[in-house]
């Protein structure tokens, strides 16, 4: 798992990342042969080495895990082969040679942080449409290199660099000054690629609302150069109008300097104690930086890149399984996509279900991998959008709707996992059970294990559901190497699953149960240590509150676990007292999270450990974004720290509004659905559980009344009530014992035209009248009037043009039985 150490200032320059176990096996060979050595990751282009044999272990590892997968023409051997400009690291004539030059450029200990690590990411030569995809592949690489693909890590804290917080502008919630200064020129320059439907972010979108949205994270108002609307025309040539990037971006500069030129910086109350002043993307350090366990990973999506049409596989097993992003879809800021239903966009057209699809050329690798281990994980953080969704595809390997290899589905609360193997149907789902309601709409980890010795299990927040495969464990010999992966939805379009994914990971092997909880203990997104320096406050060198910070969506920041620590492993705190701390963001203190406000704590060697810290808090918190990770700026505030105290003043409460005069309510409301079901079968004497009645309640239960208000009650509504009471009373004047208690007296035999002479009608109409509608009650209809409408029915009801049939009586008592049952009389209540 990941720790945390904190460097003493002489540690300062080392590597913040130490691989744990990490060896370097450097077995020397001898002698100066020339041998073909083969390609061993199948991804050299048709390059066979044929130089100097690798003088070492770590040479070959080298060759295996970065000089096979870098040396193509359409990577890096294009520029840094043997003739090439240096350093030549895909020297093809000499891999030892290669391999002195990428020790220069590489950091084993902390492979991220190295020089052809950073190169690409600030843009070098990236071979994929998205730098921090070229970076993410290229630490795999130098990772596999390094023998630490699964090992956990530490990260060691840095000191950021000591500022005060400053003035900053915020910009405006509403689009009012983007509309008309930035927004013409991305309207006029950018919709053909950035509109609606096209690629995000949508920063040109025929709604103003959605372009400003999308473009206000773009926007630096402090130092508009520095917007990365501006600099992705000054410094990335990217999309430049008339072919004059200059010219473009000094345009873009302008308009943004027009936008923000009568915006007033917000100063920091200088009476308020603050901490030094740090910003996310500057000062943060990146604590991403291990504990997951990915040695066995051939398909993974962390969707880094935040914008445009792909998600990259960034696992570095060939061929990559880059998914293309259609129909609506979102970018989720921190890390993650969100895939919305089908519906209409702003500009009036129809925009399918979002997806993200792999071509099947390249989804074979899935195939491949899999068929031959005869396991897998499926891993992935997913954020369902509502607990209501049936048979919708959050991961699937399949070809259609009814032909897959694997699949993992939402169905309401259920995790579903379909899977083809020799002792298992395709088309039969796995489930954890509806009772135990797993699934929630909120950040889940959810894995699907798969072994030939257990079966499929799934596991949800770390925890196995205890579900247990009903098939015994089979082979994936008869998987169909032509299906596609797909994100979100069935290949077909037809099964869409709608929610966020912040991470998908395949797997070639079952994970155990404890790399599942330590995977999820690792957790997701793209997360910062923020070091908020303290010791101008408190006198103690090096000293920082920390927390644990994340962009938790594309509106805000979490911010969570804070602890006190010095860097300087000598110093210890002694009786510091620490109260009332508060965020602030860009020379405010945030209106809403504060959630350590009421902080009351003493910092002392007691409970401190150096190199460790203090904890203050196991509370988190959420705060709106306002500019995004590269333009907002954070501080503390205390109500006192040391000796340094603030007289808080809180508001005065706002008086209460005086209370609002509501519409009228009505006096009576109307049943429910159950309620209808349960009055109709007492008054009647027929069970709830009668086939006919039990059928049609079900086949229009949704269609009854669900609430109380009368006001609510629609004609669809009455259709239903009406066909409920028809097949009420056919059931009870089908059934002669209940019929006889109900209408004592009446001849069912006689013809229609006689059984209601000489006082039939009123051994129909009174027994309903007194079972349906009741008496002496203090608001009802009138008797006199019930009888008259229901006499005047029956007369009609009674004759026939051509003759009555013999049922014709029963049928009679049967409508009068329903006009009353299925009446206001029954259901207002």
């Amino acid at each position: 798992m990941m720790t945390l150490r904190a460097h003493t200032p002489a540690q300062a320059l080392k590597s913040v990342l130490i691989v744990v176990g990490a060896t370097l096996l450097l077995a020397a060979c001898g002698g100066e042969s020339t041998e073909s050595l083969p390609n061993t990751s199948g991804n050299s282009g048709g390059i066979v080495y044929s130089g100097p044999a690798p003088a070492t272990e770590d040479v070959s590892n080298f060759k295996r895990s970065v000089w096979d997968n870098l040396v193509t023409q359409d990577k890096c051997g294009s520029c840094h082969g043997a003739d090439g400009q240096s350093p030549t690291f895909v020297n093809e004539q000499d891999i030892n040679s290669a391999y002195s030059q990428a020790k220069k450029i590489v950091n084993l200990s902390d492979p991220s942080d190295s020089l052809m690590v950073t190169k690409v990411a600030d843009g070098h030569n990236c071979w994929l449409s998205s730098n921090s995809a070229c970076a993410d592949i290229l630490t795999t690489y130098i990772t596999n290199w390094a023998g630490g693909g699964g090992s956990a890590k530490t990260v060691e804290l840095r000191a950021p660099a000591l500022k005060d917080p400053g003035a900053t502008i915020s910009l405006p919630a509403e689009p009012g000054l983007f509309a008309t200064t930035v927004y013409p020129v991305l309207e006029q320059y950018c919709s053909e690629c950035h509109s609606d439907g096209g690629q995000t972010p949508y920063i040109a979108s025929a709604d103003v609302n959605t372009a400003y949205h999308q473009a206000r994270s773009r926007i630096d108002a402090t130092v508009p150069a520095d917007s990365r609307l501006v600099q992705r025309l000054r410094f990335d040539f990217h999309n430049c109008w008339d072919n004059d990037c200059v010219a473009s971006a000094n345009l873009m500069e302008m308009k943004i300097l027009e936008m923000v030129k009568d915006l007033s910086a917000t100063p920091v109350d200088p009476a308020l104690v603050v901490s030094k002043a740090v910003e996310l993307s500057a000062d943060g350090l990146l604590a991403n930086s291990g504990g997951r366990y990915e040695d066995n990973v051939i398909a993974l999506y962390e969707f880094k890149a935040g914008e445009g049409q792909t998600a990259f596989d960034t696992s570095g097993i060939e061929p990559p399984l880059n998914l293309t992003l259609s129909g609506n879809v979102d970018w989720v800021g921190g890390w993650g996509i969100d895939l919305g239903p089908a519906g209409e966009n702003s500009e009036g057209f129809m925009v399918p279900a979002g997806k993200a699809q792999g071509s099947t050329s390249a989804s074979r690798k899935l195939h491949t991998q899999l068929t031959t281990s005869g396991e897998y994980s499926i891993e992935a953080w997913v954020a369902p959008g509502n607990i209501t969704q049936e048979d919708a595809r959050i991961v699937t390997y399949s070809g259609s709707a009814t032909t897959r290899n694997v699949t993992l589905s939402q169905s309401l609360q259920r995790y579903e996992v379909l899977h083809r193997s020799t002792t298992s149907d395709e088309n039969s789902a796995f489930a954890t059970q509806d009772a135990d309601m797993l699934l929630q709409a909120t950040l889940q980890h959810v894995v699907v294990n798969y072994s030939p010795t257990t079966g499929r299990q799934i596991f949800v927040n770390g925890e196995f559901s205890g579900d247990l495969d009903p098939d015994e464990g089979g082979l994936l010999t008869e998987w169909d190497d032509s299906f596609a992966l797909v994100l979100g939805n069935e290949t077909d379009g037809n099964s869409p699953w709608q929610g966020a994914i912040r991470m998908v990971a395949i797997h070639n092997r079952a994970l155990t149960p404890q790399q599942i909880q330590a995977n999820f203990e690792v957790g997701v997104g793209q997360k910062f240590y923020l070091l908020f320096g303290v010791s101008h406050l408190i006198d103690l060198p090096q000293s920082f509150i920390v927390f644990e910070v994340s962009q938790f969506d594309s509106y805000a920041y979490r911010f969570t676990s804070p602890f006190f620590i010095s860097l300087d492993d000598s110093v210890e705190p002694s009786n510091i007292p620490l109260r009332g701390m508060r965020l602030g963001i860009n020379g405010k203190e945030a209106t809403v999270g504060q959630a350590w406000a009421n902080l009351d704590v003493v910092l002392d060697a007691d409970l401190y450990q150096p190199g460790i810290g203090q904890p203050l808090s196991p509370l988190g918190t959420i705060i709106a974004l306002e500019g995004g990770p590269g333009i907002d700026e954070f501080f503390l505030t205390f109500d006192q720290i040391g000796s340094n105290q603030f007289a808080r003043t809180e508001p005065a409460p706002l008086p209460q509004p005086e209370p609002a005069d509501l519409p009228a309510s009505p006096e009576i409301g109307l049943k429910t659905f159950d309620e209808i079901n349960a009055s109709m079968a007492r008054m009647t004497g027929v069970a709830t559980t009668h086939p006919d009645v039990s059928a049609t309640y079900n086949t229009v239960k949704q269609q009854l009344p669900t609430v109380e208000n009368i006001q609510g009650f629609l004609s669809s509504h009455q259709m239903a009530v009406t066909q409920m009471a028809i097949q009420y009373c056919d059931a009870l004047v089908s059934s002669s014992q209940l019929r006889s208690d109900m209408f004592p007296g009446f001849n069912f035999s006689a013809p229609a035209d006689s059984a209601f002479e000489h006082g039939g009608k009123s051994l129909i109409i009174n027994p309903l009248i007194s079972r349906f509608v009741g008496t002496n009650l203090a608001s009802q209809p009138s008797t006199t009037d019930i009888e008259t409408e229901l006499g005047q029915l029956i007369d009609n009801l009674k004759v026939c043009d051509a003759g009555c049939s013999a049922d014709r009586t029963e049928t009679v008592v049967k409508a009068t039985c329903a006009a009353v049952l299925g009446s206001a009389t029954t259901l207002v209540q």
